[in-house]
This record gives C-alpha cells, structure tokens and sequence, in this order.
C-alpha cells in the first residue's frame, strides 16, 4: 500500500468515485538543496511540516518482528489516514490472481504519449520510453524489459478492473477475499488494507508463495517488499480537459472547483464558482497538470489532452533520483485513461515514492527550465539571443523527414497546344479545374502532373524515374510551412531577434532557456508580457493558447512540439457595426513558380476573418475575442466581406493609410520571405527542381508600431504559411480560381490571370 499527503494519507477512492475531500495541506513546502518557502499547493516538493502532536512515527520493523500500525482516522470519503512519515511510502500491493493470463497483442489498449506516431519529445519521451505500446504493438526502446514487464503488468491489471475474476489473497496465510464487487465498481488499485509484514521469515515466505503462484522461481524478491520486475500501479484522473474548456467546466460541472481548490492548497468556501476562485485553479493547475495525445482519429481529437492525477497521485514528489516512474495509459475497449505507476527498483517498506518531473531530460539548464513551477529560478543574465541554428539542424530534420533530395535534372519541355493530364485527390482541384488544356486522369502512371495533397517524401525516384512530372511542391518546404523552420529562416532577414515583419517566436524544444530569459527581462521592464503557443505543424488554430503565465507555457513544451510567439498586444482593428472593434487577419494566395531564378506571384484577390467580439486583453480563453478562425464550427457566427467591400471600408475608418501603401509593405514581406528561404541550397533552403511548382496560402495581421522618428505605421505581422490551403471559399467566389492557379504555376501565363508579380 502506498500513503500520501501530509501525515501520510492513505490513498484510496471510493466505489462511487467521490473525492476526498478533507485532505490535510501542509503550511509550508520547499525543495531540498533548492529553493526553501514555496507556497503550499506545489505538489512536488517534500514537506517540512513536523508530524501531528501524538502521532507514533513510522520505523522499520526489526527483521521477524510485526510492524506498529500507526493511528487512523477518517475522511468524509472514508479513505483512511495514517498519521506518520509526511511524504509517500511503499507498502506491499500483491498482484490479483489472473486465470489466463491474456496476451500483449491480444488487448486493444494504448499508451499514449505527447506525440503521436512520432519522435520521443516532452511527454512522449515519458510515456513512450517508459512502456511504449502504439498501435498494439510493443516497443523496446527505452528501459526496455523494465518497460515490456510493467506494460505486461498493466494491460492483465487492467483487464482485471473491467472483467472480474476469483478473489485473490492479499498475503501469506491470511483469509481470500473476494474482490469481485471492489474491482468491478472502481478503477483505481489503492486500497485500504492491514499491513504486509517486514522483510522478515515469514515475509520471505510471502513473496515466495506468490512468487510460486505467479510461475516464477521460487524464491525471487525475498528481501523487498516492491520489485520492479512484478509490481504495477493504476492511478485515477481526478480532472481531464482540453485547456480551452477548462473554464467552463469548473464553472459548471458541480463539485469539481471544489475538489480541485482542495487539491491544490487554495482556500475556497463558496457554493457557487467565483471568478477569482477558477482563476486561481487555472493558475495553479500548471503545477498538477500531466498530458497525452491520440494517436488516431480527427484533427481536433488529436488535440493533446491534460488530466491531473487524484488526490494520491498529485502527492507524488519530484526527484532527481526517482523510485518510481509514470506513463499516461488509454484503455481502448471502456475508453478510459489512467496513469501507470511501477517502481524503477526494488524497494522497501518505508521508502519515499518519488517521479522524476524533468523525465528525459539530461541537459542541467534545460532542467532547471522545466522545473521552473515548482522551483523558481532567475534566468535573467542568460542571453536571450537566439541565433539562426547550425546547418546540422537542418540536416537533421531532412532525415527526421524521411525526405530524400532529387537528382539534378533538365527542366521538361512541352509543346506550346500541349494537353496536360492531371491526376489528383483534392476535390476542389477536380470540382473547379476547367481550364480545357487540363484534363483528369485516374492513372498517377500516365500524368504529366502529380497535384498531391499530401507531401511527397521520395524525390530522388521520382526525378530517376520520371523527371518530366511536373509537381505542386518542392522539397524542403517545410522550412516555410512549420512554425519553427519559418521562425528559423526568417532570422536570415532580420538577425537573432528576427525580422520587423514577424512576431518574436521562440522553439520550446530547442530554445527554452532563452525565451524564459526573455520572458523574465520583459516583466522585469514592465512590458506586456503575453505570448500564443502553437503547434509546430497543426493550422486552424487547433491546440492555441494565449497566456502571460510562463508555467503554463513551460508545460505546453510536454505535449506537443510547439513555438512560442509573441501575442499582437496592438492588432490594428476593424470596426464592425454589429459588435464593434475586432480584430481581423488576412489570408494571400502566392504562387512560387521556381527557386532559380526566383520567380513568385501574388493572387490579387485577399481573403478576410473577423473576430466576434470587441478585441481587449482580457478573457484569453474567449475564443470569439481572440481568435478569427469561425468557419470550422457551425456554432459560430461567420462574418465575411469581399475584399472590394474590404478595401473602401478600411480607408474610411483610417484614412491616411491607403490600403495600396499597406499592400505595398505586405508584398515587401513576402518577396524578403522567399529570398531568404530560397537562397541557400537544400536541405537549408528550398530545393531548386525544375518540376517543381507550389500554392501557399500566407496569413497575417496588421499591428500598431512606431518607427525611429515616432511615426506611427502598420506593421504586417506573418502569422504562418500554409500548404496546400482550403479553398473552398475561393471556388465559391471566383470559379476560375484554379484555371487562373495552373495557368499561371503550368502554363506560364500569368497576363491574363488575376496575379501580380513580386520578382
């Protein structure tokens, strides 16, 4: 059994789920050998509080001698709290007996981790590494049988909470009981039990029987009480939310507030949710929070989730050194996620249960960042610099990519009359391509042009085999179309700090320390300090956030690989007459026709999305205030304008900035953009193939900035460059949208398409 909180509680949820709600919170906390005085409710940190007045402390039995049972008293919730050693402590959890044991494969269950499918980053590395299983099958890397014995553990655990078998005995000699209801009504593993004796004869004798039982040698782990090699934990979720609804759902779902202010250390007495109340927990819950992404399913299902472990599991201390480890769980058949606990090794009774808060992280610098929510450290003389990284870094993507560059080819050349056969699966391409020198063919063998959805990977076949294909992208691409290359590339245009025309962005995979330098210097100068954090590779706005709290920010790094950029804390906003000054974005459609020599064109068509509330910089979890993208969800309001509405109703609400000089420094961005992304050779810059052609849709902003002399101007502000982008709205509007797309990417003739040059 193992005990938590302070005076040790004894964790244990009752078969109807309730929480327990008198937890005893320590008045102070703070971190060995770190920072001492951190406010309680940081969970990780090991208390100094001394134990109760009459509590009889918690000693090793002598060897063949019974343990002291410490005093006891009870929860409302009926959980049982010893009072002793103020921190977790291993006690004995025997195994449930399991009649047959069913195979690995045989299960339909996951360990998700903070990517799916992908590399081992932030959470991944924790939960994949430790017992990774993807798709139902298991992998070794990692600890390996440590993971492949505590995945093996849990899946058997697991089928035993949601099938129940026969009773199982809780240790030599004692009575069988039958677990039958406890299992069937509840999921979580820790139960309120007498003691297991000490390491002594008959406790020898103890493990050797359920050795036996098991079909282990007989004999194996007689001196610990917990071995890693036969010992695993399910911990209950007391909370799991995707972050934009957590709001509502405290305001809403009855008693969780509650559970979670007790949980946390934060006062709360009210019967109703107040709004300082959920703006405390939403602050705090950074500390708490733990995280895990499906691997399967829609866009918006692969949003990661966050769930905090019950009272019992958030208990858990940070150690450098843990006992134990953690990895999130997702039992596929009920639904249902849990987290795994299993000892790293073999342990006594009385030992601390501790995690590892850091787990995958080797670098002393990068540590000390992720352990900022519950050990604050000063950053501010580290430099916040962060210059373009080392061609290796770009190598290294190419192979993480699986991306592999063409051979040098001639450019292919048709007859002027030439008709091209297109094969693709875009449906809009097929519902609106009708230009008659384009026709569609179901055989990819016999197309003059290859127009993809998704990327392709295997150049240098392709440019062996049939080097006349004509493409709708380029290799390496992707430094334009993810966050974080974007970020990288454009520093090639304006230094470490990047260039006028794109908000300061930081990677939180490889530049952590220096974007919380540069956090912590901007609140020293009292400058505004909020920041949007957004997946490297995901659009729509999906799994954004706003925040101006560096915690949150730091643990969003654990679920997804993500940028941090700075929030337009002075959008340029567009007046509407039936909400008021919102704020807005502009989508541009740019045709890259070749790298060498650069040839690029602009759609002179524009694209527009509205806010649906006045804009102000408050509310950050108010999608409608803060975000334009509405057109995904049929419960929002969807305001559009044509861009020649657009254009006359701007320059009325700002006359001394005609639209045409804002364009003028829109274009200026792009043009700088693609020069710096197609100057150096690949896999630094975009790959110069003669078949090659490319669409991306470039969206931005208009903010409020100052020039040297104190002239006020509107800066553009690139917010990202999409691939093969929606164009459902631009059918809809002008049907020869694509005719005017391939004629001016295939046929080179862009004078008579509504296109404008840039070089």
């Amino acid at each position: 059994m193992v005990g938590a909180g302070h005076q040790c509680l004894w964790a244990s949820v009752s078969p109807s789920g309730h929480s327990l709600e008198s937890l005893p919170v320590p008045t102070a906390w703070s971190l060995e050998g770190l920072t001492p005085g951190i406010p309680r409710g940081s969970h990780g940190l090991k208390e100094k509080t001394p134990p109760r007045p009459g509590a009889r402390a918690h000693t090793p039995a002598a060897p063949g001698h019974k343990r002291t049972t410490p005093k006891r008293s009870r929860t409302r919730s009926g959980a049982r709290v010893p009072f002793g050693r103020p921190c977790l402590w291993v006690h004995r959890v025997p195994r449930p007996s399991f009649a047959p044991r069913l195979p690995s494969a045989s299960l339909e269950a996951r360990l998700v981790g903070g990517l799916a499918g992908g590399g081992g980053r932030g959470a991944q590395r924790r939960a994949g590494r430790a017992a990774g299983l993807a798709g139902g099958r298991a992998e070794s890397r990692g600890p390996g049988p440590r993971a492949a014995a505590a995945l093996d553990l849990a899946l058997a655990l697991v089928e035993a909470t949601c099938r129940p078998t026969r009773g199982w005995s809780a240790a030599a000699g004692s009575r069988r009981r039958s677990r039958r209801r406890a299992w069937s009504r509840t999921r979580s593993w820790a139960r309120t039990r007498r003691r297991t004796r000490g390491p002594g004869p008959s406790s020898r004798r103890c493990t050797a029987r359920r050795s036996a039982r098991r079909g282990s040698p007989s004999g194996t782990g007689a001196a610990s009480c917990t071995s890693w090699s036969t010992s695993i934990f399910l911990i209950d979720h007391a909370w799991t939310c995707r972050v934009a609804h957590a709001r509502q759902q405290l305001q809403q779902m009855p008693g969780l507030l509650h559970r979670m202010a007790n949980l946390m250390g934060i006062e709360f007495h009210g019967e109703l949710p107040s709004t300082e109340a959920v703006d405390l927990v939403l602050e705090e819950m950074w500390k708490f929070n733990q995280t895990y992404q499906l691997a399967h399913g829609t866009a918006e299902e692969k949003v990661p989730v966050w769930y905090i472990m019950d009272e019992f599991g958030s208990r858990i201390q940070h150690a450098d050194v843990p006992s134990f480890a953690t990895a999130p769980f997702f039992y596929m058949p009920q639904r249902v996620a849990y987290t795994l606990l299993w000892p790293l090794r073999d342990l006594d009774t009385g030992e601390e249960v501790t995690r590892d808060f850091a787990y995958g992280e080797a670098d002393p610098l990068i540590r000390r960042c992720v352990l900022l929510p519950w050990a604050p450290a000063d950053l501010l003389d580290l430099s916040s610099s962060t210059p373009e990284p080392a061609d290796e870094h770009y190598q290294a993507i190419l192979e993480e990519n699986k991306e592999k560059l063409p051979l040098a080819i001639k450019p292919a050349v048709y007859p002027c009359n030439h008709i091209f056969k297109v094969y693709t699966d875009v449906q809009q391409v097929l519902g609106h391509l009708s230009h008659p020198r384009f026709t569609f063919t179901q055989s990819e063998a016999d197309a003059h042009i290859l127009y993809h959805f998704s990327h392709l990977k295997d150049y240098r076949r392709l440019s062996r085999e049939r080097p006349s294909v004509l493409l709708n992208q380029f290799p390496c691409e992707n430094l334009l179309t993810v966050k974080d290359c974007l970020a990288s590339v454009a520093r090639r245009a304006g230094g470490p700090e990047g260039p006028a025309w794109l908000p300061r962005t930081f990677n939180l995979r490889t530049e952590l320390p220096q974007f919380v330098s540069y956090f912590q210097q901007r609140e020293r100068r009292g400058e505004d300090n909020h920041w949007i954090c957004k997946p490297w590779n995901l659009a729509r706005s999906l799994d954004t956030h706003i925040t101006k709290n560096l915690h949150s920010i730091i643990r969003h790094r654990e679920s997804s690989p993500k940028v941090v950029s700075k929030y337009i804390e002075s959008p340029v906003l567009f007046l509407r007459e039936d909400v008021g000054r919102v704020k807005f974005d502009i989508r541009y459609i740019v045709l890259l026709r070749s790298v060498k020599p650069l040839t690029l064109f602009v759609y002179d068509v524009f694209w527009l999305r509205f806010s649906n509330r006045p804009f102000a910089l408050n509310d950050l979890d108010d999608y409608e205030k803060h975000f334009t993208v509405m057109n995904y969800d049929p419960d929002l309001v969807l305001k559009q304008m044509h861009y020649d509405e657009f254009v006359p109703e701007f320059e009325k609400q700002y006359p001394e900035f005609p639209w045409k000089s804002v364009q003028a420094e829109i274009f200026q961005a792009f043009t700088e953009l693609f020069q710096v992304a197609c100057a150096r050779p690949p896999p630094l810059g975009l790959c110069d193939y003669p078949s090659s052609r490319a669409m991306y849709a470039i969206d931005l902003m208009l903010k409020w900035d100052s020039r040297p002399d104190g002239k006020r101007v509107m800066q553009p502000q690139l917010l990202e460059v999409n691939f093969n982008p929606d164009c459902e709205r631009a059918c809809r509007c002008h049907p020869t949208f694509f005719n005017d797309v391939f004629s001016t990417l295939y046929l080179d003739e862009p004078d008579s398409c509504p296109v404008t040059r840039l070089v």
